[in-house]
């Protein structure tokens, strides 16, 4: 893919077997946020290596060929800032804050990482136990059970409905050479991109890359991500817990849909914040659930908006009858000055996040996806640029198709 950036706002570069690199110059600040990002997640596996994306996160910051896990523990620890992953259902990324005389150091430490990590089996071992420990993490937390309990609906029988943690039984089967594997087959060429954003130049970015091995090593051909289809109907879920949770998700859009200003907009206004529809009918109007919003998912090829709410058990069926109802006048129509104020609010969000360091290495992460990249003034003027009309048209046209719905509470009938 050949991607197209405005060079006021960042730069990018490619080595010659893909791996992309990209730059925000922001040189009157005092930090550098770089980030390693992988174009494989959950959906990339098969029901054997379930969970091994997330465990290779995991795994990598166990040492490499030349540190032990404690030995690189202190390294990352002695630059003083933060090093972090994040493994998702259609990507991967390392990324660190440092000061900005301190970038190379941490580059050259993820790099060692995902180049030539040791993958000890011991290690291995050890850590599994962990994944388990945030696998029961997970399902003492309900709102996250029922997320995954909902995508697996969803999107049923496909490797996107997944839980990105995977399950016991396949990381039980798994050994670190498994993990090798796995890293070697995807970790290279056009599936990664990395990029940095503060205080360096974008040439000095690209002589480093070059110097850290990434160019050696080519991506191996993957089959094309198979279709995901949105599912809709009704689960219900008896579960010992104290509140009822509800989820309910209709199709969306994908990652790259050019409707992304108007679905932002109409997610913004219908559950993103505190003026939004949902917010002010279910929590400030009738007390009947602190949780409640919407929000967007996008993916290669799909994508969804969808509602969460937790509520008492005592008030479930009264919640549900209002969410319908609410769900019912959003499609009748929604106000001028309530998209008005959504665009302003993502205005704000937008310009706001260009003063941050990580935010704006995170948004060069989209170019493994988008073959253009607007900057966040670009995407303001998009904003600014969609009718009323064309938002409620997205509300309406979304809103009235078929649902999932998933309902977890102690006693559901």
């Amino acid at each position: 893919m050949t991607n197209q950036v405005d060079e006021l706002f960042a730069h990018t570069s490619a080595l010659k077997n893909g791996v992309r690199v990209a730059t925000r110059e922001m040189p009157t600040l005092q930090s550098v946020a770089v980030g390693i990002f992988i174009d494989v997640g959950s959906r990339d596996e098969s029901n054997h290596q379930a969970g091994i994306s997330h465990a290779l996160e995991h795994m990598v910051f166990k040492g490499t060929q030349s540190l032990d896990v404690h030995q690189l523990a202190e390294a990352l620890d002695d630059l003083g800032g933060n090093a972090n992953a994040f493994t998702s259902r259609e990507r991967t990324c390392f990324h660190t804050h440092v000061l900005h005389e301190d970038w190379q150091q941490g580059l050259r430490l993820l790099s060692e990482m995902l180049l030539n990590p040791a993958l000890p089996e011991a290690e291995w071992q050890c850590e599994r136990e962990v994944i388990f420990a945030e696998m029961s993490m997970v399902e003492d937390a309900p709102d996250e059970w029922v997320d995954d309990q909902h995508m697996g609906q969803v999107y049923a029988s496909h490797h996107l409905g997944k839980p990105v943690l995977g399950t016991k039984q396949a990381l039980n089967g798994l050994s670190s050479q498994d993990l090798r594997d796995y890293l070697n087959f995807h970790y290279r060429g056009e599936r990664v991109l990395i990029a940095a954003a503060g205080n360096l130049k974008h040439d000095d970015l690209c002589a480093f890359v070059e110097t850290l091995g990434w160019q050696d090593c080519a991506a191996q051909h993957r089959e094309p991500r198979q279709q995901a289809l949105v599912h809709t109907g009704k689960h219900e879920i008896s579960r010992n817990m104290e509140q009822a949770q509800v989820v309910a998700s209709w199709a969306g859009i994908p990652v790259t849909s050019n409707l992304r200003p108007t679905a932002w907009i109409a997610n913004q206004l219908f559950g993103g914040s505190m003026s939004s529809i949902l917010f002010r009918e279910i929590r400030e109007k009738r007390g009947l659930a602190y949780s409640v919003g919407s929000h967007l998912s996008t993916y290669t090829d799909t994508g969804l908006l969808s509602v969460s709410c937790s509520t008492m058990p005592d008030q479930l069926d009264e919640c549900l009858s209002v969410l319908n109802d609410t769900i019912a006048d959003v499609c009748a129509g929604v106000g001028n000055d309530m998209i008005r104020r959504a665009q302003r609010q993502l205005t704000v969000q937008f310009r706001m996040g260009m003063d941050s360091v990580e935010g704006s290495m995170l948004s060069l992460g989209a170019l493994l996806d988008n073959e253009v990249l607007y900057t966040p003034l670009q995407w303001v003027e998009k904003i600014q640029q969609v009718e009323p009309e064309q938002v409620q048209a997205f509300l309406t046209q979304h809103l009235q198709n078929q649902a999932m719905w998933t309902i977890a509470s102690p006693s559901h009938n």
